[in-house]
């Protein structure tokens, strides 16, 4: 497995990829897992965890129903994208209903093997023209304008420690992310499948 220079687009998030995203602010990756909001949509809950080896916390960055997006291809900022969970095959999802510690927009999992509605759709919001690694981002919800943000709030059980994922309306340093862990899909080598391993760990 060899490692790739980081010239030219090898140090872009590419279509295709698996990733895991770190709240800047307060040192969590966005996880997801079979448990479901006990309150609000009753959906399938979405949280921050501090563990950096947990398979839970694995996204594959996809295209949308209206927006395409090819194996291998740099993301570009403003791109909407869905991100979908690996292990449940659920999409990032949010919606009106409130969270369920901070009173924010509840943001949750969704769907069905990768499909599920127009909920699941959010923009990225990065300062050049393709979304690099090693820069921090926004996602910003399409359908309501709400930022995924994390403020703090943590859970009790049975997810102790783990904390509220959710979003909000104002662009804070709440709502920074950053890739840290993945697959990433080689752009010049997509088509062919070619994995860049620089910076993976293989714990899925």
């Amino acid at each position: 497995m060899a490692i790739v220079s980081t010239t030219h687009f090898n140090n872009s998030v590419t279509c295709g990829s698996v990733v895991k995203l770190l709240n800047v602010k307060h040192n969590v990756r966005l996880h997801s897992h079979d448990v479901r909001y006990g309150s609000g949509s009753g959906q399938q809950s979405v949280t921050g965890v501090s563990v950096v080896e947990d398979s839970n916390s694995y996204w594959s960055v996809r295209g949308t129903s209206d927006t395409s997006c090819h194996r291998g291809t740099p993301v570009r900022c403003g791109q909407m994208i869905r991100l979908t969970h690996v292990n449940t095959g659920r999409n990032l999802h949010s919606h009106y209903f409130t969270s369920p510690l901070s009173s924010n927009q509840e943001v949750s999992a969704f769907g069905e093997e990768g499909e599920g509605d127009h909920l699941d759709e959010w923009a990225v919001q990065c300062g050049g023209s393709v979304w690099k690694r090693e820069e921090a981002v926004r996602f910003r919800h399409k359908a309501t304008d709400a930022l995924l943000s994390v403020t703090g709030e943590q859970y009790g059980r049975p997810i102790h420690g783990q904390t509220e994922v959710h979003a909000m309306s104002s662009p804070t340093q709440h709502s920074l992310w950053k890739v840290m862990e993945g697959v990433f899909i080689k752009p010049s080598e997509g088509a062919a499948g070619s994995r860049d391993y620089s910076h993976t760990h293989t714990e899925f």
